[in-house]
Parts: structure tokens; C-alpha cells; sequence
């Protein structure tokens, strides 16, 4: 299966693609910029890296596949699961995880993998369709020189007559703009002043209607209804005291997953709940939650045990 297709897809939308039991490639926005050696500039872009320490599965990837492939999420966990260590042996055998759009991967002397991402494709959306070019310098001397040497070719000549004649017309130009702007500044002021006092007095009727209606809803023309009381009884549950500890089912990036995913484990006969958003915007989602920590330690070894290793307990100050 060519995942890497799949990671492309999300890597325009998000900054940070999980390929669980593996790493996650993350998307770091940078602005445009100028190569003064060849003169080329470049549009703003998102650049690629990758963090191996990041591959606990965040559900994103998973999601999106299933979804686009119509599978079921724990088929598809599995078979990506397969593919991240597919890409494990290929590293170990000193060969290298050459993923098409995003990037190549390997491992360096020390046995440390090891990024080289794509520089072709831009995975920043408001940059679409923009493309780096060439500028060419303008030579500004050069055109200066030119302009001098046409200059020296194609004298002007003026005489004091045609001076004379030039600056006579010109006092007469500004003399008629001076004249138009004037009469337009008194009636502009004159048309300011009449609508001026025509929304003064819109206002002031506007007022006293509203003063009146004030006045008449002041008081009843009758004496006012009585209406019957309601009596409302509220069950409040129990809250669980002291700090909680979460049975933590999944965090997705998806808040409607993480939904699916309480409505699931209810069915399924869990007293589950979604607990909120981590510091990295994932949402989380417990199997249980208690009070004691021994109750939800027994619940985390049977679930670890039974169903998924990929459960973890939250606890709360």
C-alpha cells in the first residue's frame, strides 16, 4: 500500500502527519525568500521534517485511509502497522525509504534515521500557483547614460517670447481651477448644512416616538397575569472526588472521531467519556474514570491485555 500518497493529502492540510510505530512528518511554514546568487525568488512554502520520536498513532492517518478505502479502522491500523515495519527492516538493511512528494529516508554512521525532503512540491495551499523565478537587475546607470546621449542629439530650444507666452497660459490655467474648486467647495458646504438639519430633526422624531412607546408599556391597562409556579426537580449525578485517573481509550486530531469513537466503547458496555483537548489539540477519549487508582490500574491491565496494547492511564492533579 503507498501510504506516503495518503500523507501527502493530509500534509496540505495539517502540520502534522503520525505514521504510527514509526514517526511523523511535520510541516513548518517559511516566508518567501530571495537567492542573490542566481537572483531567483522563491514563493512562501512549507518545509518538511521528520521526528522519529513522534509515532504514537494519533488516529489522523488511520482515519483518513479507512475512510478513503472504505475498511474498517482496525484492519487498516493493522495494515499500516505492517507497512512502519516494512520501512523499519528496509533502514536496518542500509537501504533507504524513498517516499515520492515528500521526501527520502536512512540511516546515518551512528544509526540514526536520517530526512532529505522534497524541495519540488509546496504543501503551503495559499501559495498555489505561484512558481520561483529569475529576476533580471535593472542597470540603472547604464539607462541614465543613454538618456544623456539622447538628450545631447535632440536639443530644446525655448525663446523669452514662447516663455513668456507658456507662463502667461498657465496663470490661466490655475486661475480657472482655483475658480471651479471654489464654487464647488460652497455647495458642497451648502448641501452639508441642509442635510445636516434635515437628520437633526429625523432624530428628534425619532425620539419622542420612542420616549411615548416607553411611556404607554410603562403601565398595564389591566392588572397583570398571574401565571402558575413551576416546581423543577434536578438530579445532579455524583461527582467523583479527589484527583481522577483516565483509562485513555485514544487521542484523535478529529473531534468528531473522538465522538465515534465514545459512542463505540458505550456499546461496547464501557462507561466511557471524552475528557478534552491535550496541549497539542488532540482529543482524548477514556475508557473509564476513577477516583480510585487501583480500579483504573486492574481496567488498563485488562484492556492492555485483552483488546489494545496502545491504552494508557491520565491522571489528574
Amino acid at each position: 500500500m503507498r501510504v506516503e500518497h495518503y500523507i501527502k493529502e493530509l500534509l496540505y492540510r495539517y502540520n502534522c502527519v503520525v505514521m504510527p510505530e514509526f514517526g511523523a512528518f511535520l510541516a513548518h511554514s517559511a516566508s518567501a525568500k530571495l537567492d542573490t546568487s542566481s537572483n531567483t525568488l522563491y514563493p512562501p512554502t512549507k518545509t518538511i521534517s521528520f521526528n522519529e520520536q513522534l509515532s504514537k498513532n494519533d488516529g489522523l492517518l488511520v482515519s483518513h485511509i479507512s475512510k478513503a478505502k472504505k475498511l474498517s479502522y482496525e484492519d487498516m491500523l493493522e495494515e499500516i502497522n505492517t507497512t512502519s515495519k516494512n520501512w523499519k527492516e528496509t533502514l536496518q538493511n542500509g537501504d533507504k525509504v524513498v517516499l515520492f512528494g515528500i521526501g527520502t529516508l536512512f540511516l546515518n554512521s551512528e544509526g540514526k534515521v536520517q530526512f532529505n525532503p522534497e524541495e519540488k512540491v509546496n504543501y503551503l495551499t495559499s501559495s498555489f500557483g505561484l512558481a520561483s523565478f529569475a529576476a533580471t537587475p535593472i542597470i540603472r546607470e547604464t539607462l541614465k547614460e543613454a538618456v544623456e546621449e539622447l538628450e545631447e542629439l535632440i536639443p530644446f530650444i525655448i525663446t523669452p517670447e514662447q516663455r513668456e507666452k507658456t507662463s502667461f497660459r498657465s496663470y490661466l490655467k490655475y486661475a480657472a481651477v482655483g475658480l471651479v474648486l471654489f464654487s464647488m467647495g460652497i455647495s458642497g458646504y451648502q448641501f452639508y448644512n441642509q442635510n445636516q438639519q434635515k437628520q437633526q430633526l429625523v432624530n428628534q422624531n425619532a425620539q419622542e416616538e420612542v420616549s411615548r412607546h416607553i411611556q404607554e408599556a410603562t403601565f398595564f391597562d389591566s392588572a397583570p397575569i398571574e401565571l402558575p409556579s413551576l416546581h423543577i426537580e434536578i438530579n445532579k449525578k455524583e461527582k467523583l472526588k479527589g484527583p481522577l485517573h483516565h483509562v485513555i481509550a485514544g487521542a484523535f486530531r478529529i473531534r468528531d472521531n473522538a465522538n465515534k469513537k465514545v459512542a463505540q466503547l458505550k456499546r461496547q458496555g464501557y462507561d466511557a467519556s471524552y475528557i478534552g483537548a491535550n496541549k497539542y489539540g488532540l482529543h482524548q477519549v477514556s475508557y473509564s474514570s476513577f477516583s480510585d487508582n487501583t480500579e483504573a490500574l486492574k481496567l488498563y491491565r485488562k484492556i492492555k491485555r485483552t483488546i489494545s496494547p496502545d491504552v494508557w492511564i491520565l491522571s489528574e492533579k
